[in-house]
């Protein structure tokens, strides 16, 4: 048997041991997942992205809001008391990737979706402190600016459903997403009417407040307004929750 001096002396040997108990590490904590049918709870309303918010998710990814806005409530009761019902996996289970994030220098955006109005969204990504004076968040009037390019929309979803977003292709496809999430949400998910969906959304919705124009702004607040809307919480235990003491 090795002593630990000898090991902690020798960097190639105590790289190599470092890996294998890596690899060991790994592997307990993955393959028990092959052998189960399912990892994620079954929620009812969890659903792929639109095109229109699809893009708007894009965007908050370019932009980097990730890096100070965590998307993942925790099951504390101070967390649920700001920001509502601690996340469940199954609202993350389209998205690639994840936006759980690792940092707060602003309020976690799991909820935020309807808390307020589209117009309070304009204006504070255009000019943050103008709504929340303390507020250190840069402003980003470009957004209102600049065209939305949507013209790879269809791409962009084919590349999703490649990694398990099921956007439908087919009539099959399209079938068996009417049966998973009704006909209304279905339509959305069909990549052969990507655009004229997107177009649609975003006239119907015209979320920069500015007719007849599709910016960037329109996409990303509609994406921020669907956060945290797609699941009725009232179905569950609000009970569950760990606290300090």
């Amino acid at each position: 048997m090795f002593k630990h001096e000898t090991i902690e002396t020798n960097s190639g040997l105590l790289i190599v041991l470092s890996l294998v108990a890596m690899g060991i590490g790994g592997l307990v904590e993955i393959v028990p997942l092959f052998h189960i049918n399912d990892t994620i709870e079954k929620v009812e309303g969890v659903r792929p992205y639109t095109p229109l918010e699809l893009r708007g998710r894009d965007i908050y990814q370019r932009e980097g809001c990730y890096v100070c806005h965590s998307q993942m409530i925790r099951p504390f009761r101070d967390e649920a008391l700001r920001y509502g019902h601690y996340s469940l996996a199954a609202e993350s289970q389209y998205d690639h990737p994840f936006q759980w994030g690792s940092k707060r220098t602003g309020p976690d955006l799991a909820r935020v979706g309807g808390k307020y109005s589209n117009e309070w969204h304009v204006q504070h990504l255009k000019a943050p402190r103008s709504v929340v004076p303390e507020s250190i968040m840069p402003n980003y009037p470009w957004l209102l600016e600049r065209s939305l390019q949507y013209a790879d929309i269809a791409d962009r979803m084919r590349a999703l459903k490649k990694v398990g977003v099921p956007y439908s292709l087919t009539k099959e496809e399209y079938d068996a997403n009417v049966e998973k999430f009704g006909e209304d949400v279905a339509k959305d998910l069909d990549i052969n009417r990507a655009e004229e969906n997107l177009l649609a959304e975003a006239q119907k919705e015209n979320f920069d407040g500015i007719p007849g124009k599709l910016t960037e702004m329109d996409a990303l607040v509609a994406y921020l307004q669907m956060l945290g809307t797609l699941v009725d919480f009232n179905k569950y235990d609000e009970g569950y929750f760990v606290e300090f003491r």
